[in-house]
């Protein structure tokens, strides 16, 4: 098993962060300082090291210094599954001075961003996840595909083609008469997507419940879940063959055309599901328990998650952990930390109070930032 590691990290011009880097070995870190410091945002930096947009799901542009020109970089040496590496991303000026794609490079030469995940994986909990279990369907829809995400990199590729293939069919819908041998291009595309999306989460689901029936067995104190995905795609992949389900929803979309038409939207599909979690202790819906539970339950997820996607990629996932020591009591926070031990994963956990990290501070590096974003170590 690999641990992977992020040894340096380097923002330039990213968020509050003019420039900045932090040396961190190979060591797990916690980030203290008040709120408003940039805590946050060197997490959300590592967080584009992974296959999407991010632990806040932001614009290119929300990213870049308040004072820069719009362009951004992150940099950060990497041990991970193939040895040191330095991966790279960030948007540069193009001639006109207006912000280009964002860019990925791979020890500073062209790469595609789900090339990263050959050197590392990342995952997160963060404070905008606690009403995860109590919002709308589209939240766990994509709380779930970052869990798919994590063990199969090309998955958001598949998200991105279902997305447009969709849209593109919204467009032809929106036309008084749209020609029908478009729409049956368009929709036959769409069915072939949306098939291998729902295996894909179907599958890694079923690999995330053996995860947690594992974990059930070690009794600490994160509740355990059983979880299931609630859609008519992911419910056929168990019981017909691919082209069987392709063909069934591509008739699908041939029927309600006039209704989706009505509609604005495809009313049928994946992009419908929804990721239904049980709270096992009291065996009722996550949404139905107290706002504490659920927070345990989401940590004990991606406990449950982290073993995973080191079983079936060979090394150990970054985890990073915003503002959740602080609601935690002591207890928690020491099985927290040991089953992040027993996983050998690299975390970086953000807090205001350091007498939350008294307890670990002999086993971990910390350092203040500062209003400004400077940063301090801290012995």
């Amino acid at each position: 098993m690999t641990a992977a590691r992020i040894r340096r990290l380097t923002l330039t011009k990213f968020r509050n962060y003019r420039a900045a880097t932090i040396d961190v070995g190979a060591g797990s870190v916690a980030l203290v300082g008040p709120n408003g410091a940039g805590k946050t945002n060197m997490l959300e930096a590592i967080s584009l090291l992974a296959p999407g947009r991010g632990l806040r799901y932001a614009t290119l542009e929300e990213m870049a210094f308040n004072e820069g020109d719009g362009a951004w970089a992150v940099s950060a040496e990497v041990e991970g599954a193939l040895g040191l590496a330095t991966l790279g991303t960030g948007i540069e000026l193009a001639a006109s001075e207006e912000a280009s794609a964002r860019k990925c490079r791979i020890d500073r030469e062209p790469a595609t961003m789900t090339a990263f995940a050959d050197h590392l994986r990342v995952l997160w909990l963060v404070p905008a996840m606690d009403g995860l279990f109590t919002g709308p369907a589209s939240d766990r829809r994509r709380f779930l595909d970052r869990l798919v995400l994590a063990i199969d990199a090309e998955h958001g590729a598949r998200i991105n083609a279902l997305d447009r293939a969709l849209r593109s069919r919204n467009r032809l819908l929106e036309q008084p008469q749209p020609d029908p041998h478009w729409l049956d291009a368009i929709e036959h595309e769409i069915a072939e997507v949306a098939v291998a999306v729902a295996a894909a989460r179907t599958d890694a689901v079923g690999r995330l419940s053996t995860a947690l029936a594992q974990r059930r067995a070690q009794h600490d104190a994160f509740p355990t879940a059983k979880i299931a995905i609630d859609g008519p795609i992911e419910a056929m992949v168990s019981h017909a063959p691919a082209v069987e389900i392709e063909d069934r929803y591509r008739s699908m979309l041939k029927a309600g055309r006039a209704r989706d038409a009505a509609a604005g939207r495809a009313l049928e599909g994946p992009h419908r599901s929804d990721l239904a979690v049980i709270y096992e202790p009291k065996n009722v819906g996550a949404h139905d328990v107290s706002t504490g539970e659920q927070k345990a339950l989401l940590i004990g997820l991606v406990l449950a998650h982290a073993g995973l996607v080191s079983e079936m990629s060979g090394m150990s996932p970054i985890v990073l952990l915003d503002e959740v020591a602080a609601h935690l009591d002591p207890d928690r926070r020491a099985t927290l930390f040991d089953a992040l031990d027993r996983l050998g994963v690299q975390f970086w956990i953000t807090g205001a109070d350091p007498a939350a990290f008294a307890e670990i501070r002999q086993r971990m590096q910390i350092f203040g930032i500062e209003a400004g974003g400077a940063i301090t170590r801290r012995e």
